[in-house]
């Protein structure tokens, strides 16, 4: 198993993560199998194994599980021992979060000492804001962020879900305050390249932020498992692609009308139709010893570091199969062909 010792800077803050991250939103989450699929034990497994590997950063929310991925993240970081760089979020009053408790900007402060007493610790590595909050109360927020920052309960700042121009602007404020903006976490994988087209990854080059990829598998489909039609894609997770589809966030960067949008099949679980790319990344993998998983996962780590996968592990398998993407790059033959079977399937 490869073991990631590799640091990359997070923008311009003095936080260092290895070159992927661990997304633990099923921990703790009866809807994505907790004690049924998998056991505390299954979990306490994965981290350890993970802390062997070198992987010693995740990324977790106060919303996962309703706080119980904190909690499973600081049971396992106590019983263990080992310094872990955690990631977690603040879901501000939004059209996806809606919460009149959230509306005043000073509701970040007392949702971030909930997440730190979960977590039991006395500072967040990055702190990040699950979904843009109001616009006009973006540069409030960011003050309170700053003032987070400045009393030491938070050592780097994050975005979720940022448009282009919601990022720039949220920048902008926090460098008045003398703070960098170290990263924006945003859906990322092959069949969902919108950073690439929406002004995120043009935005991140320019301001010096490292891009956070979570969903890098879209949700099990590109590691291959659903491809032969006999084991089906989780209701929970068809649901996710039809409201990515409906662009809430609006980080398509399309003009494309709502019912179009609505009625619309997701492309992910359009499955004949992929099946150009994967047999590309079949070949691939074969070539290189690897997997279709191992393959998808590293396409999202090219060798300038500021682009971080976050794929998620709930056993010790997840975990393996994650490291074996580490420690090795797709040449630039690879890539295209990728790149041209992956237009072909669209």
């Amino acid at each position: 198993m490869a073991n990631c010792s590799e640091k990359i800077r997070l923008g311009k803050s003095d936080v260092f993560v290895p070159p992927m991250g661990i997304g633990i939103i099923s921990w703790g989450s009866k809807h994505m199998g907790y004690g049924k699929s998998y056991s505390n034990d299954d979990i306490w497994q994965a981290y350890r194994t993970c802390l062997d590997a070198g992987l010693n950063f995740f990324d977790t929310a106060e919303m996962y599980a309703k706080g119980e991925s904190e909690r499973i993240l600081s049971e396992c970081q106590r019983k263990d021992g080992r310094p872990i760089i955690i990631s977690t979020k603040f879901a501000p009053h939004s059209l996806v979060t809606p919460s009149k408790e959230r509306k005043s900007p000073q509701s970040l402060m007392k949702a971030l000492d909930g997440s730190l007493k979960r977590l039991r610790i006395e500072c967040i590595d990055l702190y990040n804001f699950h979904v843009p909050p109001a616009e006009n109360m973006l540069d409030e927020y960011m003050d309170v962020m700053a003032e987070a920052v400045r009393v030491g309960k938070v050592r780097a700042v994050g975005l979720c879900n940022f448009t282009a121009t919601s990022m720039k602007w949220a920048h902008s404020r926090l460098t008045e305050h003398g703070i960098p903006l170290a990263s924006i976490m945003v859906g990322y994988n092959l069949l969902r390249r919108y950073p690439e087209t929406n002004g995120i990854l043009d935005a991140c080059r320019e301001l010096d932020v490292t891009l956070i990829a979570f969903a890098p598998f879209a949700e099990g489909v590109l590691t291959g498992k659903y491809r032969s039609g006999g084991t089906k894609i989780p209701g929970i997770y068809r649901v996710l692609f039809y409201l990515e589809q409906l662009d809430l966030l609006k980080e398509r960067g399309e003009s494309v009308s709502i019912l179009k949008r609505l009625f619309s099949k997701p492309r992910a679980l359009n499955l004949k139709k992929l099946e150009p790319l994967f047999l590309t990344l079949e070949e691939i993998a074969k070539n290189r010893g690897k997997s279709i998983a191992q393959i998808a996962l590293n396409w999202l780590m090219p060798e300038d570091g500021n682009i971080i996968p976050i794929p998620g592990a709930k056993n010790v398998r997840q975990v393996k199969e994650n490291t074996g993407a580490v420690g090795w790059y797709l040449t630039k033959e690879e890539r295209m062909c990728i790149e041209k079977a992956e237009i072909a399937s669209r």
